[in-house]
């Protein structure tokens, strides 16, 4: 039955859930949320500062890192609204056009950290491969250009999805199965002729992050060729040493994304709360864990968080 501010084809509010089956272990989930979400917004507000603050960051590498942080900060406050309603406060609605929005910015930023990983990939190539280019490839300027087309790529290829949602009726419930709106989850709950959402859905796929993991793995296949051909072993070790975190940052964004999928195209009748969890990992666990990772492995980020803490201390 409809309420006053329902349409015949449109809900006023969607229901958001929480994890399915863990009504027990309630607390614990509310503090493994706290948790991630402050290890995320404190690190990555950290690499932030450490970049602006310290003269000896200021190279292509860590602007790149900055923006990896900035994006992260964006996925992060993209949920933190919803999540925290849903697990903190118990209140799990959420207006139809809110909702839009905010699925709007999830997938934006996501899409965004595959194109700034792809750079981060291309800094890498260009430092081993043709070092002596380095400074006069990766300059300032092109820095920022890149940076804004991946912006300008991920805001292009996402702002028809709201209004393609928008289009369609919804006829089967409002109940989605997340504390926060994602395409996928809305297409569940509509009815009528969903292909266009859904081709147009392949194809963004496809052109972001199929493309990107492609260029990514180019790189490194250009960058493990460069760097078999060093004759000291020590110097092959150097290398590739420089580009460890990248490789764990690309691992945790990517494995997360190869399992949801192959869960929801091979593993059809998991259990809802497997679907659930692996969404929660492939949102809250790269943001948490990139601020750490270019902590231990990076030596110029751990100088600059050792020196920051000891003028604290004086």
């Amino acid at each position: 039955m409809l309420s006053l501010s329902d349409t015949p084809f449109q809900p006023a509010t969607l229901q958001l859930t929480g994890i399915p089956g863990m009504q027990r272990g309630h607390n614990w989930v509310v503090l493994i949320f706290c948790i991630l979400y402050l290890i995320s917004i404190i690190g990555n507000l950290s690499i932030l500062t450490l970049v602006v603050r310290e003269p000896a960051l200021h190279q292509p590498m860590y602007y790149f890192l900055s923006m990896l942080s900035l994006n992260n900060l964006g996925v992060s406050f993209s949920t933190l609204p919803t999540v925290l309603a849903t697990f903190c406060f118990n209140y799990c609605h959420i207006g139809f056009d809110a909702c839009l929005v905010q699925m709007f910015f999830i997938h934006t930023f996501s899409f965004m950290e595959s194109g700034i990983l792809l750079t981060m990939s291309f800094d890498r190539f260009v430092a081993i491969c043709d070092p002596l280019r380095y400074a006069t490839v990766l300059t300032n300027s092109r820095i920022l250009a890149m940076g804004l087309g991946i912006l300008a790529k991920s805001f292009i290829t996402l702002f028809p999805f709201p209004f393609l949602v928008k289009c369609l009726p919804f006829c089967k419930g409002r109940i989605l199965h997340h504390s926060y709106c994602l395409h996928p989850d809305l297409m569940k709950v509509a009815c009528g002729d969903i292909h266009v959402n859904n081709i147009y859905g392949l194809f963004v796929v496809i052109f972001t992050y199929g493309i990107d993991s492609a260029f990514i793995l180019l790189s490194y296949s250009l960058i493990l060729r460069a760097v078999l051909a060093i004759a000291s072993q020590e110097q092959q070790l150097k290398a590739l040493n420089t580009c460890i975190s990248h490789i764990c940052a690309v691992l945790a964004f990517y494995v997360p994304i190869i399992a949801v999928s192959m869960i929801h195209h091979i593993w059809k009748s998991a259990p809802p709360v497997v679907h659930v969890m692996m969404s929660n990992v492939y949102l809250f666990v790269p943001p948490m864990l990139n601020p750490i990772i270019y902590s231990v492995k990076t030596k110029e980020i751990r100088r600059g968080i050792f020196k920051i803490l000891h003028k604290s201390q004086s």
